[in-house]
């Protein structure tokens, strides 16, 4: 039974990596329309890495943008500074960002923090990181901002071509995420999600679990953040910013729904839709994402998978 039911969410990923891989042909020679589209699957990527920080683990790091940033920045003032080829910076934006995620969630299980003092712990990281940057002018030359055109990523700045390889990346990342549900990991990370204290006392190492998922979640973010620095030709502190980033991958995940394989997927289209929908808006587009926020955890908090699931009375991962 389990065999078949591995089998069928291997199916449900190709099935999702072709209809992806056939969207670029739908929206034809629009470079605006394959822009959506491309940040549709780094929202996705970011949602997948948060999902196993906080969708299994409960540990609410408000500073998704600030860790993505960060290995962004990383790599991309390494390959101005020091002429290194971003291909050689990139692994170390991410081990540093899988470093930080890692540092905060063992500080917050040994401190004993709850939920909401790591959501103001990282919420401050978050506030930290984006004054450093601003602070560090000579480096990532403030809000002005570092362009990273002419670093030498030719894949990352072909329309199509950008696509397909955050395409890989998104697709490695549910990969990941699937096998690693699949493990003793997964069955520990759904032990803690259900009851941390009962989960301890039948000897599960909650530290150890908690730092993993934190660790594994901060390099996802930090692969698709230093990715997403070259793909878009420009770096500047508003690109990594709460509003940009984490209010929008909340948003994703909420919509989706949390501990799903598909939940990104579902939610990251959603949100491409209703980014679309309020962007005539302007700024206040943000005022819209917080009360749907506020809506989507009072009302449809385990989102579209978990609907659908009752609906079509059908197995969905």
């Amino acid at each position: 039974m389990k065999k078949d039911r591995y089998l069928a969410d291997y199916v449900t990923l190709l099935l999702v990596a072709v209809v992806l891989a056939l969207v670029p042909l739908g929206v034809g020679d629009s470079a605006h329309y394959l822009r959506i589209v491309t940040l549709m699957l780094i929202y996705m990527a970011y949602a997948v890495a948060f999902n196993i920080i906080f969708g299994h683990t409960r540990q609410l790091f408000l500073c998704i943008g600030a860790l993505a940033g960060s290995s962004a920045y990383l790599s991309v003032v390494l390959a101005t500074k020091m002429f290194l080829s971003p291909w050689a910076t990139i692994p170390l934006g991410i081990v540093f960002a899988a470093f930080l995620g890692g540092a905060f969630s063992y500080v917050s299980v040994r401190r004993g923090l709850g939920v909401i003092f790591v959501g103001v712990v990282t919420l401050v990281f978050s506030l930290i990181f984006h004054n450093l940057i601003l602070g560090l002018r000579e480096l990532t030359n403030g809000e002005t901002g570092i362009e990273t055109k002419a670093l030498g990523v030719g894949v990352l700045q072909s329309g199509r071509g950008s696509y397909y390889v955050i395409l890989a990346v998104l697709m490695a990342s549910l990969v990941l995420y699937h096998l690693l549900m699949r493990s003793r990991a997964g069955t520990a990370f759904r032990a803690i999600a259900d009851d941390e204290f009962a989960a301890e006392l039948v000897g599960i190492d909650v530290t150890f679990f908690k730092v993993l998922a934190a660790s594994i979640g901060s390099a996802l973010l930090g692969a698709v953040g230093a990715i997403y620095a070259y793909y878009s030709g420009f770096i500047s502190p508003t690109e990594y910013a709460l509003v940009s980033v984490d209010i929008v991958v909340l948003v994703t995940l909420l919509l989706g729904g949390m501990g799903t394989l598909l939940g990104p997927v579902l939610g990251g289209v959603l949100f491409a839709v209703l980014d679309e929908l309020v962007r005539p808006l302007g700024r206040l587009n943000v005022l819209v994402y917080g009360v749907l926020m506020i809506v989507l955890v009072i009302t449809f908090r385990h989102g579209l998978v978990a609907a659908l699931r009752k609906i079509i009375k059908v197995r969905i991962p």
